[in-house]
This record gives C-alpha cells, sequence and structure tokens, in this order.
C-alpha cells in the first residue's frame, strides 16, 4: 500500500527519500509525536515550503505521509479506519503550517467531520527546526456550543502530553454517554437535516413532519438541523462547517443515521456517507422504507418493491451503506464492478417480473369494477393526506374493523366496504392509501394500479385533519396530486375531521371558509350531515 499522499511533482530526489524515511519511522503512542519525526516533518516542510503531515494511528504506526502545497494538506480517504457510531476514529493528524499561523478553520473542521483523535500543526522557526504545537481534540460532552477544545500552544521540545491518557479519558467519556444511550431506546437513532431556502415557518413544518415520518417507521429522532441556503452545497447540500457540526452531534448523540428531507442525489449520498460514517437516507427512501414495512397483501408487497428497486438502480453503481436499509446488502461496501453489474441485471430483470405481476393485478382489479357497474353500485373513494383520518371515517361508516392507527400510512392496502344510505341507497366506500406532498415518483408510477381505483368513483371524500396546523398546505398538496391523476371532473365533497382537536378556530367558521363539512370521524352522531350530502350527490349521479 502506498503511504504517501499528495503531490509531489517538482520534489528532489533526496526531498522524496526523506518522505520514504518518514513512513517508516514509528512513534510511542504516550506523545503526540516523537521528536525525530516532528524534525523530518518540519525539514521536508522547510526544504519544499510545503505542508507535511503524517496519520499516525494508536500504535503509533504511520498510516500515510500527506505532502500538501504551502497553505493546506489533503488528507486522504480513511475508509479502512471506520469508527462506530459514536467512536473516535483512531488516527491523529500531524502536519506543519509554514508561517507560524495556529489551526484553520479547516483543520478544525477535518477534526470534527473525520472524528479524528488529534488534530495538531506544528509551526517552524526560522531555521526549519520544530517551533510551537498548536493542538485541539473533539469535546465528547454536548454541554457546549463548541465542538472541540483547543489546547494552549507549548513548545514542540516540550511535548509533555500524554496522548494515550487524553485519548482514554475522551473514550470513557464517549462509552459512558453510549451506554446510557443504548439503556435509553434501542431504536436506531437519527438526526435530521433540511437544507433549504425556504421561509422558516414553512422548513419548520416540513421538518415535523419528516420527524413524524421518522416515528412512523421506526426511528428515534435525537436531534434537527436545519440550514437556510440560497444554493445547497453540490457535493453534501450542506455547507462543510455545517457537516462537520453534523458528524460531531452524531457522535455525541449516538446517532447512526441522517435523514434530509430533500432528495440527494447518488453523489451526495456516497459524500455525505465517505465523510461522516453514517447511514444516509432522504426523505424518499424513508418513504419507501415505511411503505416496505408496512405492505400485507401481495399486490402491495409487489407495488413496494417495484419502486424501491426503481429507485436502487439508478444508485447501484455507488458503493455504500446508505442502501442497506432498503436492499439488505446489495450496493453495499465491497463489491466490485463486476457484482454490481450482476446485480444491476438482476435488479431490471426482477423489475420485468414485478411489472407483469402488476399488469395481472391491473387485470384483475378491472374485472371487479366491471361486475360493480354491472350491478350498478356507485362508488365513493376516501382520499386525503396520511393519517388525516380515512381509515376511521370508513370503520365509523359501515361499522368496520380496518386498521386505523395515528400514524403516517398506516394503511397502504385498499379496503373496499358496503354501505346503505337511509334511503336504501347502496354503495361502496374505499378507503386508499395516504396522500403526501413530494411523493416519491417511484411510487406513482408503482402504485398505478391501486390510483386506478380512484378513476371509477362516482365520489370523492377528501378528508382533512383539522388539527395539524399545516392542514392548508395539506390540502394543496391533496388538491394538486389529484390534478395530477386526472381526477378533477369527479365530484369531491371536502370532510373537515378531529374537529374536537382543533384549537385554531371554531369549527363552523373553519368549515364555512373550506366549503366543508365538519366531523369527528370517531363519532358517528357528527357524520348525519356527511351521509346526506353523499346520498344527495349519489342521486344526483344515478339519474343523470
Amino acid at each position: 500500500m502506498n503511504k504517501i499522499h499528495g503531490n509531489t511533482q517538482g520534489l528532489k530526489a533526496r526531498q522524496i527519500t526523506r518522505i520514504e524515511n518518514i513512513c517508516r519511522l514509528r512513534c510511542g503512542g504516550g506523545s503526540i509525536a516523537s521528536a525525530q519525526l516532528m524534525e523530518e516533518l518540519c525539514a521536508v516542510s522547510y526544504e519544499t515550503r510545503r505542508q507535511t503531515g503524517v496519520l499516525i494511528d494508536r500504535s503509533g504506526k504511520i498510516f500515510a505521509v500527506i505532502i500538501g502545497d504551502h497553505r493546506r494538506i489533503m488528507i486522504p480517504d480513511m475508509s479502512r479506519f471506520m469508527a462506530p457510531p459514536g467512536r473516535l476514529r483512531g488516527l491523529r493528524c500531524v502536519h506543519t503550517h509554514l508561517s507560524g499561523e495556529p489551526l484553520s478553520e479547516e483543520d478544525l473542521t477535518d477534526l470534527a467531520l473525520l472524528r479524528l483523535d488529534l488534530m495538531a500543526a506544528v509551526t517552524l522557526t526560522k531555521k526549519g527546526l520544530p517551533d510551537l504545537i498548536h493542538a485541539a481534540h473533539i469535546l465528547p460532552s454536548s454541554g457546549s456550543d463548541q465542538s472541540h477544545s483547543i489546547l494552549p500552544p507549548f513548545l514542540a521540545a516540550n511535548d509533555t502530553i500524554d496522548f494515550s491518557a487524553l485519548v482514554r479519558a475522551l473514550e470513557n467519556e464517549l462509552s459512558l454517554r453510549q451506554k446510557g444511550l443504548k439503556v435509553e431506546s434501542k431504536a436506531q437513532r437519527a438526526i435530521l437535516v433540511s437544507v433549504t431556502s425556504t421561509p422558516r415557518h414553512t422548513a419548520q413544518a416540513s421538518i415535523d413532519e419528516l420527524r413524524e415520518l421518522a416515528a412512523s417507521g421506526g426511528i428515534r429522532v435525537v436531534d434537527v438541523i436545519i440550514q437556510h441556503r440560497k444554493k445547497p452545497n453540490p457535493r453534501f447540500l450542506l455547507g462543510v462547517g455545517r457537516l462537520a457540526e453534523l458528524a460531531v452531534k452524531a457522535m455525541r448523540s449516538g446517532a447512526d443515521m441522517i435523514v434530509f428531507d430533500q432528495e440527494l442525489s447518488a453523489s451526495q449520498v456516497r459524500g455525505i456517507t465517505d465523510r461522516t460514517d453514517l447511514k444516509v437516507i432522504d426523505r424518499a427512501q424513508l418513504i419507501l422504507d415505511i411503505f416496505a414495512q408496512r405492505a400485507q397483501s401481495r399486490e402491495g408487497k409487489i407495488q413496494v418493491e417495484l419502486a424501491q428497486l426503481k429507485y436502487i438502480l439508478p444508485r447501484l453503481v455507488y458503493k455504500n451503506t446508505a442502501m442497506s436499509r432498503l436492499t439488505g446488502g446489495i450496493g453495499g461496501r465491497g463489491p466490485g464492478e463486476t457484482k454490481l453489474e450482476i446485480n444491476r441485471r438482476a435488479i431490471r430483470n426482477r423489475i420485468k417480473r414485478l411489472e407483469k405481476g402488476l399488469e395481472n393485478v391491473r387485470k384483475s382489479r378491472a374485472r371487479q369494477r366491471g361486475k360493480r357497474i354491472r350491478r350498478g353500485l356507485p362508488i365513493i373513494s376516501i382520499i386525503g393526506y396520511t393519517n388525516a383520518g380515512k381509515s376511521t371515517l370508513l370503520n365509523t361508516l359501515t361499522q368496520s374493523r380496518v386498521l386505523a392507527e395515528n400514524r403516517l400510512f398506516a394503511t397502504l392496502d385498499p379496503s373496499s366496504r358496503r354501505l346503505r344510505f337511509p334511503r336504501d341507497t347502496e354503495v361502496i366506500i374505499t378507503d386508499t392509501v395516504g396522500f403526501i406532498r413530494n411523493l416519491p415518483k417511484e411510487l406513482y408510477t408503482a402504485f398505478k394500479a391501486t390510483f386506478e381505483e380512484l378513476y371509477t368513483a362516482d365520489l370523492l371524500l377528501h378528508v382533512i385533519d383539522a388539527s395539524n396546523p399545516a392542514f392548508e398546505d395539506r390540502i394543496c398538496a391533496v388538491e394538486q396530486i389529484v390534478r395530477d391523476l386526472g381526477l378533477g371532473e369527479i365530484p369531491l365533497i371536502s370532510v373537515l375531521n378531529k374537529i374536537d382537536l382543533a384549537g385554531q378556530l371554531p369549527a363552523s367558521e373553519m368549515a364555512a371558509r373550506l366549503d366543508a363539512i365538519p366531523i369527528c370521524a370517531k363519532q358517528a352522531k357528527t357524520l348525519t350531515p356527511l351521509i346526506d350530502k353523499m346520498a344527495s350527490i349519489i342521486e344526483e349521479v344515478r339519474g343523470t
């Protein structure tokens, strides 16, 4: 393995030989760096006018020698030194500064982002000898706003810091925190991240919904970061400084996952994962994961798997742990290009088989719709934002026991029940999968068979959660999906649900403003106006 990293062009043979000799040095764990190592680093920097550094593991072995320019060094890939969540990496960086300057912001960012044991900069005397050492380490406690502690500078000749004791103290504190976190909860722990240019209230509403999605997916949220930027960073979405802050927060909180509110490109997922050693998913992937957990029927499982595979396929080229939550290892660390190509081919073949299976589902549903049409039974479909109370409404109207839970996407598989109106009119009423803003396009395609049920509906019931502060934004999201699906010509009744929990305006005033019927889906006595309205519209439809 080549231990020398950076640009060695323009260096003389004897300088390269000196650098190669550095690779063979060892540094005891008791001090930051041995006197001989610091002298060699400073001598190379003095002769080449370039920053020179080393990465040293805890046994004192030099992992890499880094040759930079006069202003900085570039730390190489350290994936072989992956650290578990909540721990340091086991490497310290010691490098030179040519102008007597202290640790730079870039140094401190690398310290935090890479979770190094220590970052140290050695300045040079006028004769090229070691002068002062500037050093910093990560603060394992979250009691401070700072992610790091900068030590007072000291003479290199007086390097009396017990580095081994310092690292043991840091790791012990981190270990104690991790044990407490494990006792506290065994669920996956995540930090939610949003990078946006939208107004603060919009960003907050969006991250609140992401928090609900995380809870619905069995993930515990330990922290939230919202960064307002005019333009997202093309490599990491976040700025590099905030990414370093994120890495430290993850270490302190024991987070093993980052969930972004915005959709990430494949290269961004790879870049963030490589920098933080954390699993990285975006909002779309979280929704797909929830669907995978909830699908019960054969049809639902086919649709979810198809959506997942279509999401994974363009991202499979990148080898990182971000896909393991959905793929069970496909696209994980380690596979070579041959294995990746085999996986791509296998996924394409599986997609074809699933699409054929879904075509059979569509044909079966078409036959069922044909039977209902021949029997002359009108169809009412309940639509609305996820967790608005659609399943609860179906249960109360038809005295059924369809699964209804207070969490996002509790219902994936559509359920149909018969409902008889007071004037002896019988209808089929159907509960559908909940809508959500920015629904992944892969789910639109995969759930086409389910959405086709809506096209034969004689009436749509749009259930609105009046207790949600963002209910108006959610109304707009549902209306946009209705337009996208081409359902605008079907009669629609807006139903303002959970009026017993709404605390913003009187229910009658809210309902009048939204032209909606106020109800509490759990209380049958509140449904009479809605039943009368449904019966009236169905009679009109049947009379035409």
